[in-house]
């Protein structure tokens, strides 16, 4: 008679650990003038650092570049810091990365490991857009 309200509540808990939220990536433009990729303020202050798993930049369906980290590396993924499209580290598993045209919409997703605390995300997401000096990064996307 116990086993159905257990049965019960792990159908409730599970759910709801499951539908983690979404957190919000940012993108700015580093000194090279090209994209770089980092977790929003808000979210630090919100949850922390997560630590780096992969980052995938896409257009539509079509992956453009990704980057991930061996399983026994990782980094803190910070404000403060941004990971440059098309990677610096040669060692990190990665594709070429494809050449961004202006006035497109790109999505970045940030995938964090788990570990930290359960309401931290395991993904952080956003779009952007090249304006067309490629001067700034727009997000979100306003093309005139």
């Amino acid at each position: 008679m116990k086993l159905i309200p257990t049965l019960l509540l792990l159908s409730l808990l599970l759910p709801a650990q499951a539908a983690r939220r979404i957190g919000d990536a940012q993108v700015r433009m580093d000194a090279n003038g090209q994209p770089c990729f980092t977790i929003s303020e808000r979210e630090e202050k919100r949850g922390g650092t997560p630590d780096f798993q992969a980052i995938t930049v896409s257009e539509g369906a079509r992956i453009l570049w990704r980057m991930a980290m061996p399983r026994d590396r990782t980094f803190p993924v910070s404000f403060s810091m941004c990971i440059p499209y098309g990677g610096r580290v040669t060692a990190l598993p990665q594709t070429p990365a494809a050449d961004l045209g202006e006035g497109k919409t790109y999505s970045v997703e940030i995938e964090a490991r788990p570990g930290k605390s359960v309401a931290m995300p395991l993904r952080y997401q956003t779009q952007f857009c090249l304006d067309p000096r490629r001067k700034r990064v727009l997000a979100p996307c306003r093309i005139p």
